[in-house]
């Protein structure tokens, strides 16, 4: 299904308006629109990963990362995988209409707060075509319409993917307007979705630390900021070496390109010369290339020098800083001065100095002897996220459901007046 309108203003207030009826979906209706939607994402498999190939051309042409590239592309078992993600989220509960508090009134008066959708999500995100089907149905699920900015890299992908999508909402009788994309007027389409407050509720960026930080400072609508991902593992003086190894190897090298990937590891001096070395040699194993500080280059003979800016940089490729820390105090410092508050984990046979991590880090995300790569929606059991907030107003962490929705008071009294 083609979508038409002569601005995009004008797709927004199509949304606006879609999403009332959307909001009053019973959990039924909306379950029966996201299996609908999952299997029209199969049955045009092909068509999805045709389109998706224009885009990887054009990518490497203009010279996007291997990273980029890799969170760009859409092939057979992603797009199933999307359609698989899509029935998990029509299996999860209706987070619309949970009464979270209820009260009745010394007058008589009975007072419920229960939960409601925002009305419309927007989002504004790049290279990144399968947040296209999971913010949709995330969206849909939580009684939302949803207005997309996928970015020019993934624009023929993202194209396709909500064709697919509205057209199967049409097939089961759902306002096909609840989903649109402003992608075909470009940096324009962006900034009128920015400026959209009274048609945009609600605004999750996803994406670099460059394009969060201009979505934050230059939009009216209220945004629930993500953010980038500079993860921090410490290996303490007692970790043991094969949680350290498996940890970090899968941290870093299981998929390096996303934000929950560990880009710095910080080892605590009693520990360097038993765990560098066989860590360090696991990671070349897996790819990886290592920023090391002067105690790292002396036991990892192919570390590169680390410099000032890798500390603070999200690498998203077979990267990795390493540095020895004195002590767990230094790496908190460390943490405290470089984190980007979305995951850290420490690797500890020390079940205090696990707690103590736990209680001082301030990030959405704190790990004691786990992977990074588990901060995802999917992982922690929300079906697919929106993003990953690393704020602390409202939403924290993987956001999913519960996180797409307000709360209103409901009343209900028999002619009571207040004195």
């Amino acid at each position: 299904m083609t979508i038409t309108a002569t601005s995009a203003q004008e797709r927004m207030t199509r949304a606006k308006e879609a999403s009332r009826s959307v909001g009053l979906l019973d959990d039924g209706a909306k379950a029966r629109a996201l299996n609908a939607i999952a299997d029209a994402l199969d049955a045009a498999t092909a068509d999805v990963v045709a389109a998706n190939a224009d885009d990887l051309a054009r990518g490497r042409d203009s010279g996007l990362s291997e990273g980029l590239l890799d969170r760009l592309r859409l092939d057979d078992a992603r797009v199933h995988a999307l359609a698989s993600a899509v029935r998990d989220v029509a299996l999860l509960p209706d987070p619309v209409g949970r009464v979270l508090d209820e009260r009745t009134l010394a007058n008589g008066v009975s007072l419920q707060k229960v939960s409601v959708p925002f009305g419309v999500v927007g989002s504004i995100y790049e290279a990144r075509p399968n947040v296209t089907v999971d913010i949709a149905a995330l969206a849909l699920r939580s009684g939302n319409a949803v207005v997309l900015r996928g970015g020019t890299a993934a624009q023929s992908s993202n194209a396709a993917l909500v064709a697919v999508m509205r057209a199967a909402l049409e097939s089961v009788g759902v306002d096909p307007e609840a989903i649109q994309t402003v992608d075909d007027f470009g940096r324009d389409g962006a900034n009128a979705l920015m400026q959209a407050r009274g048609l945009v509720d609600v605004l999750v960026p996803r994406g670099s630390a460059q394009l969060i930080e201009t979505v934050v400072t230059q939009s009216s609508v209220p945004v629930i900021e993500t953010g980038a991902g500079v993860v921090h593992i410490v290996l303490d003086a007692s970790a043991p070496l094969e949680w350290a190894e498996q940890i970090v190897v899968n941290a870093k090298a299981q998929r390096p390109s996303v934000c929950n990937a560990v880009e710095t590891v910080l080892v605590v001096r009693d520990a360097a010369d038993r765990l560098i070395p066989p860590v360090a040699a696991a990671l070349e194993s897996a790819g990886v290339t290592i920023h090391g500080d002067e105690a790292v280059r002396a036991l990892v003979a192919g570390a590169a020098p680390a410099t000032d800016d890798d500390w603070a940089t999200e690498h998203m490729s077979l990267d990795l800083s390493m540095r020895v820390v004195d002590d767990l105090d230094e790496a908190l410092a460390h943490i405290r001065r470089y984190s980007t508050h979305h995951t850290e984990s420490i690797v500890t046979a020390d079940e205090e100095n696990a707690e103590r991590f736990l209680a001082e880090v301030d990030s959405a995300v704190v790990m004691a002897n786990a992977s990074t790569r588990f901060t995802d929606g999917g992982e922690f059991g929300f079906g697919a996220e929106v993003g990953i907030s690393t704020q602390k107003l409202h939403a924290r962490g993987p956001m999913g459901l519960p996180e797409l929705t307000s709360t209103k008071w409901l009343a209900r009294g028999a002619g009571q007046i207040r004195a």
